[in-house]
């Protein structure tokens, strides 16, 4: 059975992947955006301790997705895995090492009382960093990456850059390019000022109402989330400019339905003041629909090539029953999955309160 031309499990997993990383972005991205701002919004001890509370519940269930995201994609479709793994290899260091480094520094800071001041900026890197790092990942491969024959990235160190294999000719990749491109850097600033807004949105809807932590919180939500449909807007006139117009055959006013959605829940969300949970739920929902707008960006490929031969699903798909068989286990895995959520969130549903605080 096909669709646009595929494997129904091939175009199927595409778009789960993007699923799982949409939700990824929505439960991880406010817990990483309230650590950003953890500095600049938490001026004593009790409002530093109000932020780590909001998200200690629940930060280490959220990082789940991520890693569910990357087994779906070592499984679905290897060969994008080990491309993408492997020529971003540093970057993704880099990226887990900051989330395990936040995880420690929620651990010890309220235990440690003598390197809290250490604690509370490692709290802040490991926040801020992936949150950017996520967003120019994304733009990179959206961008396009230079390709070997057997689908390496061709990068190297500094200026210097490697030889590689495309076709019959070699040529000479600075890794340089790869981090100042335009397309990568607006993308990274993007998802670290949506994180932001939903951060923001977060610690509003769970702070103390009327308290100082509230309004502050309240009162950034709106500047972000302009920031932000600013950013989204260049970022899209650079798509355009840059993604090759085979990619958006399929999907081409898919991709533009997806864009005006965007825009329409952060001008929903900034309208929400008085409301909380409204204002938290559209800037969610703005998070959750930008991964499905990369999808739909660059469908059928997984890696677009900027040198070599681009990889798309059919090309990197599992052999055999593998999708089938994956599907069968999503069906029965992700609703239990929902359903610790659910009772996770429900358990620590309110705002905080004092009695809370007992151990942060």
């Amino acid at each position: 059975m096909e669709l646009f031309g595929f494997d129904l499990f091939q175009v199927i997993w595409f778009w789960l992947i993007a699923l799982l990383i949409g939700g990824y972005f929505v439960l991880d991205g406010f817990d990483l955006g309230a650590g950003a701002l953890y500095p600049f919004i938490a001026k004593n001890e009790k409002d530093k301790a109000i932020v780590r509370r909001s998200i200690g519940p629940v930060w280490d269930g959220n990082e789940v997705w991520l890693l569910t995201a990357g087994g779906a994609l070592f499984a679905a479709f290897p060969l994008a895995y080990a491309t993408t793994f492997s020529g971003f290899y540093l970057a993704i260091m880099l990226v887990l090492f900051c989330l395990i480094v936040r995880a420690v520094s929620l651990e010890f800071r309220s235990r440690d009382k003598k390197w809290k001041g250490l604690w509370d900026v490692l709290f802040f890197l490991g926040s801020a960093l992936p949150a950017l790092l996520l967003g120019v990942a994304a733009g990179n491969v959206l961008n396009g990456v230079p390709l070997a024959e057997a689908g390496a990235v061709g990068t190297g160190l500094l200026n210097e850059g490697i030889k590689l294999s495309a076709g019959d000719v070699l040529v000479n990749i600075p890794v340089i390019d790869l981090v100042i491109r335009p397309l990568p850097l607006v993308c990274g600033v993007l998802g670290l000022v949506l994180f932001l807004a939903q951060g923001a949105s977060w610690i509003a809807l769970k702070a103390p109402l009327k308290s100082e932590l509230h309004k502050k919180a309240a009162k950034l939500r709106m500047p972000l989330q302009l920031v932000a449909i600013v950013v989204f807007a260049l970022a899209t006139v650079l798509v355009l400019l840059v993604v090759k117009p085979e990619m958006a055959e399929v999907l081409g006013i898919a991709r533009y339905v997806l864009a005006v959605l965007v825009v329409l829940v952060l001008v929903v969300s900034i309208f929400m003041r008085k409301n909380d949970v409204m204002a938290f739920l559209a800037q969610s929902a703005a998070v959750l629909l930008l991964p499905f707008l990369w999808a739909a960006s660059q469908f059928p490929y997984l890696v677009p090539a900027t040198q070599g031969k681009s990889i798309d699903i059919a090309m990197a798909a599992s052999m055999g029953d593998t999708l089938f068989i994956m599907t069968l286990i999503t069906i029965v895995g992700v609703p239990l999955v929902l359903f610790y959520h659910f009772l996770i969130y429900r358990s620590f549903r309110g705002r905080v309160k004092d009695e809370d605080l007992t151990s942060y």
